[in-house]
C-alpha cells in the first residue's frame, strides 16, 4: 500500500492524503537511533539451560531476523545514498559516561528490559559495524529514550538549518517513538522509514507506526523516500 494510505489509525481513517513532506537535501538529515551491538548480541540457543530461556530466545528470533535481513541493510542503503548526495547523517546511541551508570536516567536504572548499563567506551554500546559512522558524522550519546530530550541534538539541528529529520533504528515503540514525538513538538518535519525500524515484535512495530503516523510524522519505506528525493 502506498505510504499516503498506509498505517492509518482510526483518527485518520478518513483524512485526505497528506502532501509530500519537504525533503530539500540542504535542510534534511537522517537520524539513525540505537542500532548498537548490545541489541544484536545473542547466546547460542543450545547453551540455554531451561525451557523458559529457550522460549524467550525463540520469541526474539523474528526481531533478529528482521534486523539482519531488512533493517540493517536498508539503513545501510539510505546511509550510502545520503553520503553520496552530501545530505546530513546523524546517529544516536544509548551510553552512560560512568562505568557504574550513576549518570543514567531513572528509566534505565529500573529492573527489566530497559535496565541498561552501557558505558560509552565499551563494545556493547557501540553502533553496529555495518552502520558505523564515517568522517565527521555526528553521534549523540543519551541515557533517555528521546534523542532530543537527552542531548544537544535540537541545538545542532537548528545550527545546521535542518527542518526535516528522517528517522530509522530501534525500538519503534520506545526510542523511535519518543524521539519522533519530541521532534514533532519542536516543529520539525519527521519521516519514519518503516522498513528501517523494528520493535520486539512485528505487531508492536505496526501498532506504534499507526499511532504516530500523520500526527507526529509521515511513515514510508526507504524506497519511497529515495524516490521522493530522487536519490
Amino acid at each position: 500500500m502506498p505510504w499516503k494510505q498506509a498505517y492509518r489509525s482510526l483518527y485518520y481513517a478518513t483524512a485526505p492524503e497528506p502532501d509530500d513532506p519537504p525533503l530539500d537535501p540542504k535542510t534534511t538529515a537522517l537520524l539513525v537511533i540505537d542500532v548498537q551491538n548490545t541489541y544484536l548480541a545473542r547466546p547460542e540457543r543450545g547453551s540455554l539451560a531451561t525451557e523458559a530461556e529457550r522460549a524467550h530466545f525463540d520469541a526474539w528470533t523474528p526481531f533478529h531476523e528482521r534486523m539482519h535481513a531488512a533493517v540493517i541493510p536498508n539503513i545501510a542503503t539510505v546511509l550510502a545514498k545520503f553520503r553520496t548526495a552530501g545530505i546530513e547523517r546523524m546517529f544516536a546511541r544509548i551510553a552512560c559516561v560512568t562505568r557504574d551508570g550513576r549518570d543514567r536516567s531513572l528509566s534505565q536504572k529500573k529492573p527489566g528490559f530497559n535496565y541498561l548499563l552501557l558505558p560509552h567506551l565499551e563494545d556493547p554500546s557501540q553502533i553496529v559495524p555495518a552502520l558505523a559512522p564515517q568522517g565527521d558524522e555526528i553521534v549523540v550519546t543519551k541515557t533517555t529514550d528521546s534523542a532530543l530530550t537527552g542531548t544537544n541534538l535540537r541545538l545542532m539541528l537548528a545550527n545546521m538549518g535542518i527542518r526535516t529529520v528522517v528517522v530509522a533504528g530501534i525500538f519503534t515503540d520506545q526510542c523511535i517513538s519518543s524521539t519522533v514525538r519530541s521532534l514533532a513538538d519542536e516543529s520539525f518535519e519527521v519521516v519514519v522509514l518503516d522498513d528501517c525500524c523494528a520493535a520486539a515484535s512485528d505487531e508492536i512495530h505496526v501498532r506504534e507506526l499507526e499511532i504516530i503516523n500523520m500526527i507526529y510524522c509521515h511513515v514510508m519505506s526507504h524506497e519511497e523516500l529515495l524516490g521522493l528525493m530522487q536519490l
